[in-house]
């Protein structure tokens, strides 16, 4: 009697080892929390109470600047001076008449920061939107 070979059947493999994929999933997840906190550029604020949305806007139309508790204005990210500031929403006015700029401020923040922001902005005739809580009430 003749014994059956394997060596010239063919075999199908029947397990599959997702231990590749499982590392290739860890890998993704790790990336995706170490980077998700660094999107978000902006300044930790404790926004003020109450107010109510505005409609929206093109995304395009609007400049977000941030005033800290210190009295520091951000644009985008970047820290700037009071100049540095004046001189970007001019070049970004002048690119787009229809600009908007959205003001957060730290519920702390000096009223003179606030002030002076105010009145360069109005100077220039740009429409300003203030940012709130608006389901927190006061």
């Amino acid at each position: 009697m003749r014994r059956f070979s394997q060596r010239n059947s063919l075999v199908t493999l029947s397990d599959l080892n997702i231990t590749p994929l499982l590392d290739l999933a860890f890998v993704l997840l790790i990336i995706f929390v170490i980077t998700t906190p660094l999107l978000d550029g902006s300044l930790e604020l404790k926004l003020p109470k109450g107010g109510h949305s505005d409609k929206p806007r093109r995304k395009e139309d609007f400049k977000t600047v941030e005033v800290s508790r210190a009295g520091e204005y951000v644009m985008g990210g970047t820290r700037l001076t009071f100049e540095q500031l004046e001189a970007a929403l001019a070049k970004e006015r002048q690119l787009n008449p229809r600009l908007a700029v959205f003001v957060r401020g730290d519920k702390s923040t000096h009223y003179e920061k606030m002030f002076v922001l105010f009145e360069m902005l109005s100077k220039r005739e740009i429409p300003i939107s203030l940012a709130g809580n608006p389901n927190e009430r006061r």
